[in-house]
């Protein structure tokens, strides 16, 4: 029986994807085998030793420390692209109500109740007011051409928009799925200097965090808007507002509120809704469910951040095991590995070792069933961080895992 801790409120329609005859799911459990998480903070978390993965039912993991939970050999998940829909179409909302301040209108127009048969008039001669920019024609530069990035990308080009898009580590899946239309940027300066609109699609590291600056700003037309629904830390609040105040900047869509925002001219605040919809929370809990089951039924690793992809298709033999072996990626791991597997004469009836950064990953079909000696043996070795067995012909089958 397999032990799920959940820390957020999870998906129904996703936990139900767990066989209930193989899987115990609860937030209060002892000794999980893996966890489920969302936005629960977990940088003070301590692990018991039977957790093996954690999977998070969305993109970002700022809430869960990659780095020492690598450490202990735990694979972390994350599911990209299951809610990319849900903030593109936010998205490409804040385009349009960042050139026509619609929500000012809606508000202004409340403001003639009780004036009757007045109101008529009144709209017409207040409309004047808000008064904004179409977006067709204009020039929008994307930063990131992730699974978001892209969508954005190519709906924008729908739209009539001039698209150009920098990302120095874009994916051959993510290349593909761009419209011919848009536009590679030489630099990010380069984009900087051409967008009337820029929206940002990276992920929050030492090296992006407040990456848009003054330095940068300086670099933008004036009368640029800015959209950011990717992390609040990629902005640099305070060179933000003071652009807004000086003209340079027209309009800032943030999805993530801040005290001094909030009280900015031009700054328009959301409370984090970029994967608020069902379906994008639905999606999310059936990924992460299935790489869950996947890699404590199967081994295999996919859309992991701190381990490589690694699996292998078809079952386990059914009178053998599948042995994960965890180790860090130095010279004359896998000699040692299949060295104690043949000191103890069982036969390798298939193997596929990856490796990413400092980690690498084995998966071994042996044809007989591994004791605890083996395991122990394995253990042993210096350098291997973590050692499982996974009996053949006793797991249910797991769902298949999109990849991202």
């Amino acid at each position: 029986m397999y032990k799920i801790q959940t820390l957020n409120k999870i998906a129904a329609e996703g936990l139900a994807l767990f066989p209930r005859e193989s899987y115990e799911i609860a937030s209060e459990i002892l000794n999980p085998d893996a966890i489920l998480v969302r936005s629960a903070e977990m940088h003070e978390t301590v692990l018991p030793d039977t957790v093996k993965a954690i999977a998070r039912a969305g993109a970002g993991v700022n809430n869960i420390p990659v780095q020492k939970f690598t450490d202990k050999g735990v694979v972390v998940f994350n599911t990209p692209g299951a809610n990319a829909n849900a903030v593109k179409e936010l998205v490409l909302a804040a385009l349009l109500f960042s050139s026509r301040p619609v929500h000012k209108a809606a508000d202004w127009a409340k403001g003639l109740i009780g004036k009757g048969d007045e109101i008529p008039d009144l709209a017409e001669k207040g409309k004047s007011q808000f008064v904004g920019p179409e977006i067709k024609g204009k020039t929008l530069g994307i930063i990131g051409l992730g699974a978001i990035g892209a969508m954005v990308a190519n709906d924008a080009v729908n739209l009539g928009m001039n698209v150009i898009g920098f990302d120095p580590f874009i994916s051959v899946d993510a290349a593909w799925s761009l419209s011919r239309a848009v536009v590679k940027a030489e630099s990010l300066d380069s984009l900087l200097a051409k967008a009337d609109y820029i929206s940002i699609h990276v992920p929050q590291t030492n090296e992006t965090k407040g990456f848009i600056n003054a330095e940068k700003i300086k670099l933008m037309k004036k009368g640029v808007r800015i959209l950011n629904f990717a992390r609040g830390g990629l902005v640099n609040n305070g060179d933000m507002i003071a652009a807004l105040k000086d003209g340079k900047v027209a309009c800032h869509v943030t999805d993530f509120a801040d005290e001094e925002l909030l009280k900015t001219e031009g700054v328009i605040c959301l409370p984090h809704l970029g994967a608020s919809t069902p379906e994008a929370e639905d999606n999310c809990a059936f990924m992460a469910v299935n790489q869950i089951i996947d890699f404590l039924e199967n081994g295999n690793i996919v859309n992991s951040v701190n381990f490589p992809k690694c699996r292998i298709d078809g079952p386990i033999p059914l009178t053998g095991t599948r042995l994960c072996v965890a180790n860090k990626n130095v010279p004359n791991m896998i000699g040692q590995i299949t060295g104690v597997l043949a000191s103890a004469k069982l036969n390798i009836a298939s193997m596929t070792n990856q490796n990413r950064a400092d980690v690498a990953y084995n998966l071994i079909d042996i044809d007989q069933k591994a004791d605890q000696t083996i395991i122990e043996k394995l253990k042993q070795i210096d350098g291997v961080i973590a050692v499982r067995a996974i009996a053949g012909g006793a797991q249910p089958a797991a769902a298949m895992v999109a990849d991202e």
